[in-house]
């Protein structure tokens, strides 16, 4: 090992350079692997799933359980250390990762624990979709969680979390009973809706603020087998299919839940599809999906029973590791015609043919929940639409981005501005505001109680709230 390479590149927020005997007593009782940038497996371990992102850190601390993370926290704030926390390394905007500092890194920490019995999950924060799904179906039970079996469940259970089960049981978030906090202190709290109630509250939705949850519990639901897949249609199509799945969807029971997508074939054909998911009983399932079967000439219809797993690994191809990803979104109460002209025809405008056009619809059980009951606070946006550039890297980034960022300003005038925090990648503080929506300031008190000197703040960052002096003093001048 190069030591004095690895020396200089762990580095506290001054910029100087952490001792090598701190580091080698760490590495010393440190409970997992501690990977430095000498190390061969250095460049591996810090790739993420976004290709585009290319971050270094100094040292990168792979727990294997909470102790592990109880003694990175403490050694990265009695360095003064920049961090970053990775799950599933899944977030499009690399916070997982830094440079020069320290990455606590849960992916090794994989345990799921089902209680068929109680319906209830508990799994640690390395697990993916697909690790979780692959526990809960042996007792025919779901969580509903993403729609891409690489995605951690963590970042994905921080910022919401919207799947194929969201019209009928809500968001991720909605279905999460307890997790166990490590802070910045480095105390272990249980937080649930009577223990640490504010600090429950605030990581349903709040993103990874407020501490490193090293287990969430989950209420689990009777779903098995589900009716599902894809009916493409002629992107000519496009505008009559989009203004049809509106109506139908508004009408919908909510078993169903089913996207609207714009992309590429294989073959680079432009086209349009609908997506359903009825996690109810397959023959009324098939009676309610027919008018959407039914509808138009489809290219292809290849909805049928499936397991939910299955359903759930649909979608995995278009979204592989390490291909570059910009996304944005732009969140509505409605879809009006203008928007949807606004959506066609960025879609015929594509820059990529990897890039894809998502119009989520929501209602149902994600509607019943209040604005304020949990820190996501969008619950009257209807509508969600993905913008999801995505393109190999022998491919210049610029264009991609520019076609991202100019379907969602064409979108602006429809939104409501609020944004879903697993979409903000290089957006201002604005963005951040806009994505805790009214709930900012309790958001920002609930910080200053559990992060008062914000060392969780490689994410999209709530600063915590002002000191009551400095408030005054504000006020006066």
């Amino acid at each position: 090992m190069n030591n004095t390479a690895s020396v200089r590149s762990l580095v506290n927020a001054k910029g100087t350079t952490v001792r090598e005997d701190a580091i080698t007593v760490f590495q010393e009782t440190f409970s997992g692997p501690v990977v430095r940038p000498a190390d061969a497996a250095y460049d591996e371990t810090r790739q993420v799933w976004n290709g585009t992102v290319d971050k270094r850190p100094g040292l990168i601390a792979r727990c294997t359980g909470t102790a592990g993370v109880i003694a990175a926290v403490h050694f990265a704030r009695e360095n003064d250390l920049l961090t970053a926390i990775r799950g599933g390394g899944h977030n499009v905007g690399g916070r997982s990762l830094c440079d020069g500092g320290i990455v606590i890194d849960l992916s090794l920490m994989k345990a799921v624990f089902v209680d068929p019995a109680a319906r209830t999950v508990r799994a640690q924060p390395g697990v993916t979709l697909g690790v979780l799904d692959r526990e809960t179906h042996v007792h025919g039970l779901a969580v509903p969680v993403g729609v891409v079996t690489g995605t951690g469940i963590a970042g994905l259970t921080l910022g919401g979390g919207v799947g194929w089960l969201v019209r009928k049981y809500g968001l991720t978030i909605d279905n999460l009973l307890s997790c166990e906090v490590v802070t910045a202190g480095g105390e272990v709290l249980t937080a649930n809706a009577e223990v640490n109630a504010d600090l429950f509250w605030a990581l349903r939705g709040g993103g990874g603020n407020f501490g490193v949850v090293t287990s969430f519990e989950y209420r689990a639901h009777p779903v098995h087998t589900v009716l599902a897949g894809m009916i493409v249609h002629p992107i000519a199509k496009a505008k009559e299919l989009i203004r049809f799945f509106r109506g139908f969807m508004a009408a919908a029971p909510e078993e169903l839940t089913a996207y609207a997508a714009l992309f590429r074939l294989p073959d680079g054909t432009p086209a349009a599809a609908v997506i359903p998911c009825y996690c109810g009983g397959l023959d009324e399932g098939a009676r309610v999906i027919r008018p959407l079967r039914e509808f138009g000439n489809p290219m292809m219809d290849s909805v049928g029973p499936m397991p939910f797993p299955a359903l759930q690994s649909m979608l995995d191809a278009s979204y592989p590791n390490g291909r570059h990803n910009y996304w944005k979104s732009a969140m509505s109460p409605e879809f009006p015609d203008d928007a949807i002209e606004a959506v066609v025809e960025s879609a015929n405008k594509i820059t990529s043919p990897l890039s894809t056009i998502v119009l989520e619809y929501y209602g149902g059980a994600y509607s019943r929940v209040g604005p304020t009951e949990t820190a996501y606070a969008h619950r009257g946006d209807q509508w969600n639409t993905g913008i999801y550039a995505q393109w190999t890297g022998d491919s210049e980034a610029e264009p991609h981005i520019a076609w991202a960022r100019g379907l969602a300003a064409a979108l602006e005038p429809f939104s409501s501005r609020a944004k879903i925090i697993s979409f903000i990648g290089d957006e201002d503080e604005t963005a951040i505001h806009a994505a805790f929506g009214a709930n900012y300031g309790r958001l920002a008190d609930i910080k200053k109680k559990y992060d008062p000197t914000n060392f969780f703040r490689v994410n999209q960052n709530i600063a915590p709230a002002p000191q009551e002096g400095r408030k005054a003093a504000r006020v006066m001048r």
